[in-house]
């Protein structure tokens, strides 16, 4: 049995990783719930870890994993979704989630490949393409445009994206803060991979490695052109 504040706690961490695929950060879950101090978000973890509803990934920055949800939660927790993670060449993509059936499976959707994406310093925008990508349909949402590019850098390691990974993002001009997001700074035409944060009216491209300062962003300096939905990793 879990306390109304463990049982928030799990819904709100659970929602937050199937929406972007990672867990929130303290701050976000000190926010949801309403606390003064991030004591007592690990009194909280540490609780439903005791209980087996929680596990904490080791020697990965913000990584939790849900274990199981209360009864009243379980059918919802089928919902959303998580960014996946395609293994293989273009010839062959290995799924890691098998298990997921769905109706388009087979099939695979003609993806514009973009120039590379900085998950790192900032590199020049573009929107000129010179190749297709086909990916696997049943990984990626049935609706919305959607455009691929390749890693360069290294400040995403901490949510598994690496330099040389192929990513799929999903064209928006809009996102919650915590999701990754591909972002145009205007003053440098630059775009780059960052987690987006929102601070006040003022946005923040977070890294996910330690080594890279967040970036920190007036009104209007930054657009939005797409949020990650799945990535291809190839041998």
């Amino acid at each position: 049995m879990l306390t109304k504040k463990q049982h928030e706690l799990l819904t709100f961490i659970d929602e937050r990783i199937q929406a972007t695929g990672i867990s929130p950060s303290f701050d976000e879950m000190k926010e949801a719930l309403g606390l003064k101090s991030k004591s007592g978000i690990h009194r909280l973890i540490t609780a439903l870890e005791e209980r087996g509803f929680l596990r904490r990934l080791p020697h990965r920055a913000r990584a939790l994993e849900v274990l199981k949800l209360p009864e009243n939660a379980a059918a919802r927790a089928s919902g959303g979704f998580r960014p996946n993670v395609i293994e293989g060449g273009r010839g062959r993509a290995a799924p890691q989630q098998p298990e997921r059936a769905v109706s388009n499976a087979g099939e695979f959707r003609e993806v514009p490949m973009m120039n590379k994406v900085a998950a790192g310093i900032p590199i020049e925008a573009t929107e000129a393409h010179a190749d297709t990508l086909h990916f696997p349909a049943a990984y990626m949402p049935a609706s919305g445009e959607h455009y691929a590019l390749s890693v360069d850098g290294d400040s995403m390691t901490g949510v598994g994206i690496n330099d040389g990974d192929t990513i799929v993002v999903q064209r928006c001009d809009t996102a919650r803060s915590g999701e990754i997001v591909v972002a145009y700074i205007h003053e440098e035409n630059k775009a780059t991979l960052k987690t987006l944060r929102m601070k006040g009216k003022s946005i923040a491209l977070e890294a996910e490695n330690p080594e890279y300062e967040t970036q920190i962003y007036g009104p209007g300096a930054v657009t939005i052109q797409g949020k990650l939905v799945a990535l291809l990793r190839s041998y």
